[in-house]
């Protein structure tokens, strides 16, 4: 069987980006791999054996053009409004909490944040499914 182990983002910035992922969830460098043309950085924390690898490509200066393909990277926590509110004070800007009820029940709740670069993020509240 498969196992999913990581997602990969261009990113410009590295100090930045590294900043943003630990601010938002807590990720730690797992592990940088310098090479000549790129860096790959891996980032996690104890929640998940899942990383985020980062990919800044060196001499890049323009940002990367996310087009119509891309969608989003997903986290879960405890507390959805305690996050919400200490990504607020943290200057993330999260956009509103969404509670998503089709049927009127609702099935999940979440909103979600921009990293330095504008890749979406959706952070669900730990529950069903979203575990």
């Amino acid at each position: 069987m498969a196992k999913a182990i990581h997602a990969m983002l261009r990113v410009l910035d590295e100090p930045r980006s590294r900043a943003f992922y630990k601010t938002a969830f807590d990720l730690d460098l797992a592990e940088r791999l310098d090479f000549d043309s790129f860096t790959l950085i891996y980032l996690s924390n104890p929640e998940t054996g899942f990383e985020v690898e980062l990919t800044v490509n060196k001499g890049r200066k323009e940002p990367y053009n996310l087009g119509d393909g891309y969608g989003h990277l997903a986290f879960s926590v405890d507390d959805l409004d305690a996050e919400h509110t200490r990504m607020t004070k943290a200057g993330l800007n999260p956009r509103d909490i969404v509670e998503f009820a089709p049927a009127g029940d609702v099935i999940a709740r979440f909103f979600f944040v921009a990293d330095p670069d504008g890749y979406q993020i959706e952070v669900l509240q730990r529950g069903g499914r979203y575990l």
